[in-house]
């Protein structure tokens, strides 16, 4: 499976090496990392055995590595071409697959267009899941990366779209390179530049948030931003609700269903209450007020990272509902990041439970999300997600703290990197960057983003000895 990506991405890494070369540009790192990239990924195909039907274990650990070797390779021409120190094109790599948009880059006029576009198409390759497009791509490898996809979903599961694997990738990319196309075409037709747009297109339909411009949204009109408002919006519904709502046109799927519901309450709430208090306090106008409430809210909600202003600069209460919002997440099934809205509903209503219980201790009380009961052990699941979620952001944020002497970076920051989030406050905000984090936060920042994609189950099992002796055996 290794194999198959490497040659994916070498391939991919050799085209861009050609098109710098042809603007004149540094290729070096691109040609090198795409004949790196193929050569390993012969080798490891001759090695592996493309009819084999992986356990869990082996699943879930292909799944952990897969998403820390698959940086590593993409690091190559951030560090050759792009004059990264090999620790930060790591962890530009990183954030890119991982559809954080956390960056390092200090100068944007260094890179030159190859670069940009290929931390765009990390992202997009990010969002989609890496893996999930090879099975479409190979079809020979439909059985075997069946473990593969469902151990990279791991957590509450939805009904699927197809009963066949194969299918349901196939439409679940289908509706993500529409998205993606149309995406682009509203952003010309907005006002961005051609390369731009498609760099953003490719970045805002993954929620990934790296931007070709270093002022993000704030460097163009503000249609641009309410078209971004909506693409953002739209990243953060899973592809089960989107293939519906766009190829079967049931919109009364979407409407019926309790997480979609919830997704679209915290947004519009959370966007109006802003939005309120910008116009009451004299912040802005009523449309800027509107207009920047409603993308930063819809922006750190699905984990996108993109920025119409410097809510840096916001006062506190402001900031604190952003600060807020980073625990939220998108939805299930979606490319959006953080805990996800679907937990906090069980959470919310194991919560309501226990209360009823507590005046009700003979009572049998199933646990519910809408109109569909929750099994134990999806709840269980949660329960184990949510702790760890908070455990490795508690750890992330001592060992940020104490590195950059600063308790309020260290919080932030930390939030932002496991739940894919991206820009933080103060020097590491929107227009900022993260090049002068010491060592040791960026490494802790690389683990957290890596866990946090992987939704942190496939990482933390790494830590079991009882699962090194499955793997062994």
């Amino acid at each position: 499976m290794t194999g198959v990506v490497f040659v994916g991405l070498g391939a991919v890494m050799i085209l861009l090496g050609i098109l710098d070369a042809v603007y004149r540009e540094n290729a070096i790192g691109f040609l090198v990392g795409g004949l790196l990239g193929i050569a390993l990924g012969l080798a490891l195909r001759r090695l592996g055995n493309p009819h084999a039907e992986p356990r869990r274990a082996e699943a879930l650990f292909t799944v952990a590595l897969l998403w820390i070797l698959v940086p590593a390779l993409g690091a190559i021409p951030f560090w050759i071409s792009g004059n990264l120190a090999p620790l930060d094109a790591l962890f530009e790599s990183v954030s890119g697959f991982t559809t954080t948009g956390a960056s390092v880059l200090a100068d944007f006029s260094t890179w030159g267009y190859g670069l940009f576009l290929w931390r765009s198409l990390i992202q997009w390759f990010g969002g989609i899941g890496i893996l999930l497009i090879f099975i479409v791509v190979l079809p020979q490898l439909a059985v075997a990366g069946r473990q593969l996809f469902f151990a990279e979903v791991t957590g509450v599961q939805k009904e699927k779209i197809t009963p066949k694997l194969r299918q349901t990738a196939a439409m679940i990319l289908r509706i993500y390179v529409v998205l993606t196309v149309v995406c682009f075409t509203v952003y010309m037709a907005t006002g961005q530049p051609f390369f731009e747009a498609i760099c953003n297109a490719l970045s805002t339909v993954p929620a990934g948030g790296l931007s070709p411009s270093a002022e993000s949204f704030a460097a163009y009109s503000p249609v641009s931003q309410w078209s971004g408002t909506l693409f953002m919006f739209l990243a953060g519904i899973g592809f089960l609700l989107q293939y519906r709502l766009f190829f079967g046109r049931e919109v009364h799927t979407l409407l019926r269903d309790a997480e979609f519901r919830a997704y679209g309450a915290i947004i519009g709430v959370s966007g109006m209450a802003l939005a309120g208090y910008f116009f009451f306090s004299g912040t802005y106008g009523l449309e800027p007020a509107l207009r920047h409430a409603f993308f930063q809210v819809t922006s750190i909600v699905t984990t996108t990272g993109f920025a119409s202003t410097d809510f840096g600069q916001w006062a506190l209460p402001a900031q604190m509902l952003l600060i807020i919002l980073m625990f939220i997440g998108g939805t299930s099934g979606s490319a959006a990041g953080g805990i996800k809205v679907i937990r906090w509903l069980i959470a919310w209503a194991l919560v309501k439970r226990e209360l009823q219980r507590s005046l009700h201790p003979q009572a049998v009380l199933p646990l519910r999300v809408g109109n569909k009961v929750v099994s134990e052990d999806a709840l269980r699941s949660v329960a184990a997600f949510i702790t760890l979620y908070i455990l490795l952001f508690a750890v992330g944020m001592g060992v940020i703290g104490i590195a950059e002497n600063n308790f309020f970076y260290g919080f932030t920051a930390s939030a932002a990197f496991i739940g894919n989030t991206g820009p933080a406050y103060g020097e590491f905000g929107p227009f900022g960057h993260y090049g002068s984090l010491h060592l040791a936060s960026k490494v802790v920042a690389i683990i957290q983003m890596w866990a946090g994609r992987i939704e942190l189950i496939p990482l933390m099992i790494l830590l079991l000895p009882e699962f090194w002796r499955r793997l062994r055996s």
